[in-house]
């Protein structure tokens, strides 16, 4: 820990923490700007999903990669050269003329987000410490909420005064105020330090696996779960992940140290984000669909009842410091946001026939999003605290390796099962009304887009086919999370095992403390 007067660390904070709105902000806020996008340079909307694909897919490949530069090349160095890479990434993004290029500058931002993170976390933890290092890191995780809360509305509002191009614009100059202020961030450069300490191979290997993951999960509905592709890309990705555990074993400096995965504390509480991506970020991403879709509602009442779900996320990382801060247990603060994760996404599947039943969708979704306000922010102190000083940067870049990766496969899953769900249940649930163009009206429903469908098909019964076309969507909407939140179920249970009992300490260990 570096001792530094108030006035440092609080610029610091600022620092860190304004880099920290702008990237959850850029992948809630971007998605909104596609059809302006989309009309501005003539580009289909499919192609300009890679927008918001491109970035995730780099955020979480480059984590862990950051993590290790970090502790090579110190983490002031790192999350510098992160916040400059997403600044000219953004005034890049600005500029493009085409989808292609717009597409690439995303990419590069996302390589710049994960400095961000990873190396962000990693300075709290070298910057401050004890109750100060709570707060810090409850600041971090509020404002990630903020971000996240807040991305669609400051871009929405910056569509409508001006363009799309200022969207990417405002992420430039945010970040370029981090660049200003950031060099208040104490050195702590290795005097040794060289580039033949980076495992280039090792690299190559974790982000192209990751890559070949990605692919076959956001592209399984495409190109059809059985067929060769998908089996192509999904082995050569296990090979590639196999050959870098077999490098990170080998390797004189590994991007990976695999003792960290045998810290029962720091594996516990890094998978902790693990259980948010398959209930909450799933939710934030695709739920609006629903409200609007199925339920209905419009576009204001869609983005009310959302606050229930991100409203905690502003409030409860504070919350949760302070109770920390004052001795009550980490270990019972996470239980506690897993099961209510868990309890929310329960209730919201249980409930989901009911139509318009907005109390308890309300309830399903604030406890929802008190879990992940609770787990926001403390979990990566109390992960970070668990390993050695030399490790910080790699146990950061692995933490938000598991948190982004997560949250990347997680919502590619998801789109990927309802998409596939709907394949098979609406040509059997709609073959009574004799339905043109099948294909379009499984996008439709997918979409969310079905009622000017419905209005537009003339000698059927509408109402009949407008309910039909709501209980099927019901059907593999509750389909598709039963999966998601099984897969949070199992993780969870890691989680209880993991952080049940301390590992027992030898005597000669024990006399050592």
């Amino acid at each position: 820990m570096t001792t530094l007067n108030r006035s440092t660390n609080s610029l610091i904070l600022f620092s860190v923490l304004l880099a920290v709105f702008v990237v959850p902000s850029s992948i809630s806020g971007t998605a909104i700007a596609l059809p302006y996008i989309s009309a501005d340079i003539q580009s289909d909307l499919a192609s300009l999903q890679w927008v918001v694909n491109a970035f995730n897919l780099t955020f979480a490949c480059f984590t862990l990669i950051w993590g290790k530069l970090s502790d090579i090349f110190g983490r002031k160095r790192s999350f510098i050269a992160g916040a400059l890479i997403y600044t000219l990434a953004s005034i890049g993004s600005v500029l493009a003329s085409n989808a292609l290029w717009l597409d690439i500058f995303r990419a590069l931002s996302g390589v710049g987000g994960a400095a961000i993170f990873s190396c962000g976390s990693a300075i709290f933890v070298h910057v401050f410490e004890g109750k100060q290092r709570t707060k810090a890191f409850a600041l971090f995780g509020t404002t990630a909420g903020l971000g996240i809360t807040l991305g669609p509305t400051i871009s929405g509002l910056l569509l409508e005064m001006w363009s799309w191009h200022a969207i990417f614009a405002m992420h430039a100059v945010a970040l370029f105020v981090v660049l200003l202020v950031s060099t208040k961030i104490p050195s702590d450069q290795a005097e040794d330090a060289c580039l033949s300490q980076v495992d280039i191979l090792g690299s190559l290997l974790f982000i192209s696996s990751m890559f070949l993951l990605m692919l076959t999960l956001s592209k399984g509905y495409d190109w059809g779960w059985e067929s060769s592709e998908i089996l192509l890309t999904l082995t050569s990705g296990a090979i590639l992940f196999i050959l870098f555990i077999i490098r990170a074993q080998l390797a004189k400096n590994p991007v990976l140290n695999l003792s960290l995965l045998k810290n029962r504390k720091f594996l516990g509480f890094i998978l902790v984000p693990v259980v948010a991506s398959f209930t909450f970020v799933t939710l934030l991403t695709y739920f609006p669909t629903y409200l609007t879709g199925p339920m209905q509602l419009t576009a204001s009442k869609s983005g009310l009842m959302m606050l229930f779900l991100t409203s905690p996320v502003l409030i409860f990382p504070l919350i949760v410091g302070k109770l920390a801060s004052r001795g009550v247990s980490s270990k019972l603060l996470m239980y506690i946001s897993i099961l209510s994760m868990l309890i929310g996404t329960s209730l919201l599947l249980s409930s989901i026939d009911i139509v318009l039943n907005l109390p308890v969708l309300s309830i399903s979704l604030l406890l929802i999003g008190i879990g992940m306000g609770m787990s926001a922010g403390l979990v990566d102190g109390e992960a970070l605290s668990c390993v050695d000083s030399n490790e910080i940067g790699m146990a950061a870049g692995l933490l938000n390796t598991f948190r982004l990766g997560s949250e990347a496969i997680a919502v590619a899953l998801y789109g990927s099962l309802l998409s596939s769900t709907l394949s098979r249940i609406v040509p059997v649930n709609l073959h009574a009304f004799e339905l043109p163009n099948i294909d379009e009206w499984v996008n439709g429903i997918t979409s969310g887009n079905f009622v000017s469908m419905v209005e537009a098909i003339s000698g059927v019964n509408q109402e009949s086919l407008l309910k039909e076309v709501i209980t099927t969507y019901n059907d593999a909407f509750t389909a598709t999370n039963v999966v998601l939140v099984s897969i949070a179920l199992l993780v969870s249970l890691m989680v209880f095992g993991l952080l049940r009992k301390e590992p027992k300490r030898s005597p000669a260990e024990a006399l050592d403390i």
